[in-house]
């Protein structure tokens, strides 16, 4: 008997102004390095900052994926691998991708299949992709 494959959750974070072509490049390579299929997503997420970032939006649609945003006072409550002050220091919050990825799968960090996968672009602006399994 075959089962069917599991369903993950991306989170998604990227620079402000970033192209849908840098985004879409970075999700299909970090799906490939855990040997996943885009068919297997099943939630993608990100910050409430990125709720108008046209290029996350505009990824998001041509996938035909619906988005979810997480404000940064849920994002910073969940524990991540890979915290960053950096990132804290711009949206409020130690991770985008890696608790944005955990609370749309209703995971903890164990189930991150990619913690980050960071992606720049050609015009010098980055996108950051984690993939968790969604738990049951």
């Amino acid at each position: 008997m075959k089962t069917a494959p599991f369903k993950v959750a991306l989170g998604l974070g990227c620079d402000r102004g970033t192209p849908a072509e840098t985004i879409a490049r970075a999700v299909a390579e970090a799906l490939s390095a855990a040997g996943l299929e885009a068919t297997q997503v099943q939630a993608v997420a990100s910050i409430t900052l990125k709720a108008d970032e046209a290029g996350l939006l505009a990824f998001a649609a041509a996938q035909g994926w619906a988005l979810s945003f997480y404000s940064p006072e849920q994002l910073a409550a969940v524990s991540v691998p890979n915290p960053s002050e950096t990132v804290r220091k711009y949206t409020g919050t130690p991770s985008v991708a890696e608790a944005a990825a955990l609370l749309a799968a209703g995971a903890d960090k164990r189930h991150l299949i990619i913690k980050k996968h960071k992606l720049r672009g050609p015009d010098g602006r980055s996108a950051t992709i984690s993939i968790a399994r969604i738990s049951k």
